[in-house]
């Protein structure tokens, strides 16, 4: 990852990254397809929703004919972290026009937002609309391609478990956290490992009170807090 903004830039910077995609695309087709949705319901959902973990929630709760209004508020509450995302990005646009900062904020996802703070570390804290769209246009068509591969391939795989893809998000996490860590100069090393450590101890105890979305997003504003507390205590 070098300090240059650009599409051509951002394409390459994302290209490790969409291999999670891939794994997660292809289960998330494998599971539609075997909840009888068509090839084409599929890929539309991920073309609109574009929402991975909402999706499979969603596949889930149309399979079983729940309300329509339950699947909505469940889709809302799981992807309600974006906000949280949005704004952080938000500010680093505000010189770019509202188009492209509604165009940067409708494809940004957990993936290209991790990316898009380790990019920060070699830029002088500074992002530019052409490299995150091009990330954004990348993750989203890959995202959408591995969709359909994996519905057309839904018969001939029952169990998408059993090959691992479960875990190729989880993978890529703990990589763009890690290159997040030994990148960034601003902080103290003890310090980032210490606010990572707080957040999932936090995860972990707040996931036996309330469900895990909801844990996620009330840890990651808590995580927040207490990282702006031990900064400005520094």
């Amino acid at each position: 990852m070098d300090d240059e903004l650009t599409w051509r830039s951002g394409f390459k910077d994302v290209l490790p990254t969409v291999f999670g995609y891939i794994g997660i695309g292809l289960a998330f087709g494998i599971i539609a397809k075997t909840s009888r949705f068509s090839v084409l319901a599929a890929v539309l959902m991920s073309l609109i929703v574009y929402g991975g973990s909402a999706q499979f929630v969603m596949v889930s709760m149309l399979a079983v004919h729940s309300p329509l209004g339950a699947v909505v508020l469940s889709s809302a509450l799981i992807n309600a972290r974006m906000g949280l995302m949005s704004m952080t990005v938000a500010p680093l646009l505000q010189r770019e026009s509202l188009f492209q900062n509604i165009t940067a904020g409708s494809l940004l996802t957990d993936e290209t937002f991790a990316l898009t703070m380790n990019k920060l570390n070699h830029t002088g804290r500074t992002l530019h609309s052409s490299w995150l769209h091009a990330a954004n246009l990348a993750a989203y068509l890959v995202w959408a391609l591995a969709t359909l591969v994996g519905a057309m391939a839904g018969q001939l795989i029952p169990d998408p478990d059993v090959l691992g893809l479960d875990f190729a998000v989880v993978a890529m996490f703990i990589g763009l956290l890690y290159l997040q860590v030994i990148t960034d100069r601003t902080h103290p090393l003890v310090k980032q490992v210490g606010i990572a450590v707080f957040v999932a101890v936090l995860m972990v105890i707040l996931m036996r009170f309330m469900a895990g979305n909801l844990a996620i997003l009330a840890a990651t504003v808590l995580g927040c807090l207490f990282g702006m507390a031990v900064s400005r205590h520094d």
